[in-house]
């Protein structure tokens, strides 16, 4: 099971690259969006939810495995925090870059709270909650960001 874990929170091996793996890892929160584009907002953000549980469930795992709390080869939760940041938002490639963008800013520059639940909370629910904020935060500033480009 937690050899499985692993497989999963490393985003199928994303993980393990030498640089950058949670920026890699962000790819597959873009190609489920994609995936997900024609489901009605309600569903992906169903979706997104249970996989945000799932991300806890299987982070626990593999942190135990690897012995270190939100180690660099999990990036599931950069996954979940990607969804988040697109939850109720139209597919479009210009979305998809946008959120891509504002979610990893967001996620290395850990605003308030998201460094304190980085840093406060333990477990799987630790490791993935901050991207999930970080994804919040992206979401609300790409809402302002298209708000501005309707008026303007």
């Amino acid at each position: 099971m937690r050899r499985l874990a692993l497989v999963f929170s490393s985003g199928l091996g994303l993980g393990y690259l030498p640089w950058a793996p949670g920026t890699f890892g962000t790819l597959w929160g873009v190609l489920l969006f994609y995936l997900g584009r024609f489901w009605p907002w309600p569903y992906f953000a169903a979706a997104t939810l249970l996989f945000i549980f799932f991300a806890v469930a299987v982070s626990r795992l593999a942190e135990q495995s690897l012995g270190e709390h939100d180690s660099s080869q999990i990036v599931i939760d950069e996954v979940a925090g990607y969804l988040t940041s697109v939850v109720a938002l139209p597919f479009g490639w210009k979305t998809a870059l946008l959120a891509f963008v504002l979610f990893r800013i967001f996620d290395i520059v850990k605003p308030y709270p998201i460094r304190y639940i980085d840093r406060h909370w333990g477990g799987g629910w630790g490791v993935v909650m901050d991207d999930v904020v970080a994804g919040i935060f992206a979401n609300i500033v790409l809402r302002l960001l298209m708000a501005l480009g309707r008026m303007m």
